[in-house]
């Protein structure tokens, strides 16, 4: 199991952001993290919607973090890609829509309940990281 290549360039195309601190061209985002042009775009333009990033346009326009690297988690970049994190699809969604039960069952079962903490911890764990604490352990490491 494993990260989408979806939210790996999200986190990798806010990393950039965040490590550069100014305004940048989609173009020269995805050329430093590896993200091709097309796919760096469309991943800029959920950023965007999700209030990650600001996108401005014309001369001097590109993209910048909305938010400071201190206010933006793992968690905030995968969920803008992906939606809410759930270990499995028969898990409620945030807004307590039942989840598809994998076996046509009505009600929780056991499974749900495990996946239910599963889900939560690995939750609670993207959400401990944030941009800046990235770079600070980068910094540290170098």
């Amino acid at each position: 199991m494993h990260l989408t290549q979806e939210a790996d360039c999200a986190v990798r195309i806010l990393y950039c952001l965040a490590k550069n601190g100014r305004r940048m061209e989609g173009r020269a985002i995805g050329e430093e993290m590896a993200v091709p042009p097309r796919f760096c775009l469309k991943i800029l333009g959920k950023l965007a919607a999700a209030g990650l990033v600001a996108s401005y346009k014309g001369n001097g326009g590109g993209y910048e973090l909305a938010r400071g690297a201190e206010e933006i988690t793992l968690l905030d970049a995968i969920a803008a890609v992906e939606g809410p994190y759930r270990f499995s699809r028969c898990l409620c969604g945030p807004d307590g829509e039942a989840g598809e039960c994998t076996r046509e069952a009505s009600g929780s079962c056991p499974f749900q309940r495990v996946f239910g903490r599963v889900s939560a911890t690995v939750n609670r764990e993207l959400a401990a990281v944030t941009l800046d604490s990235i770079l600070r352990e980068e910094a540290e490491n170098h």
